[in-house]
């Protein structure tokens, strides 16, 4: 199998999740502005739904950038990657269905953490596959940043228990650390050539 296949499949499964998300916030049956009030915690979710999955999508494409040959390891651990990221929807509609209270902050942190230790698995997969000497490898380097938000991640489903804006705050500072596509591998092949 070549990467644009598996590149293809994994654009299609997460387009499907952000999908399933929207579908989520159902169409209010007033017809007043006052009548999307009860919408905003649903919207708020949704929000840093899809920037997540905007930033898996993101990274995962500048990940396969650098990938030369596919084999069945790659594979799999791609799909265990998009298992974890399909489990998204169901964790922000809980979270904005029920206002972020502390079970669902401390599921959608779980969802979020077990995705970001699959994408680590994914990219250790990747690397060991082009050689740990390849410009792949050099270009992740340490991962200051993917260890940082599994961290944050611990912390905030932790403290989801006890105060659900330290969860909230914690799920939202990964995604500004990510927001901004990590251009590491980028870099990387474009000093090459």
């Amino acid at each position: 199998m070549n990467k644009t296949r598996l590149e293809a499949f994994s654009d299609g499964v997460l387009a499907i999740i952000i999908t399933i998300m929207i579908l989520e916030i159902k169409v209010p049956e007033g017809h007043e502005f006052a009548d999307l009030k009860p919408l905003i915690p649903k919207f708020l979710s949704y929000i840093l739904s899809f920037i997540y999955v905007g930033i898996y999508w993101n990274n995962h494409h500048y990940l396969f950038h650098g990938l030369s040959k596919v084999n069945g390891k790659v594979l799999w651990s791609n799909l265990h990657l998009l298992f974890w990221l399909s489990l998204i929807p169901v964790s922000t509609g809980w979270m904005g269905e029920h206002n972020f209270a502390k079970a669902s902050m401390a599921l959608y942190g779980g969802v979020l953490f077990l995705s970001s230790v699959a994408y680590f698995i994914l990219q250790k997969i990747v690397i060991k596959n082009e050689g740990e000497n390849s410009i792949l490898a050099k270009a992740i380097g340490k991962d200051v940043k993917g260890k940082a938000s599994s961290i944050l991640y611990v912390i905030g489903i932790i403290s989801s228990f006890y105060n659900e804006w330290i969860a909230g705050a914690a799920y939202f500072i990964v995604a500004l650390l990510w927001l901004i596509p990590d251009k590491r591998i980028e870099r990387a092949f474009a000093s090459k050539n």
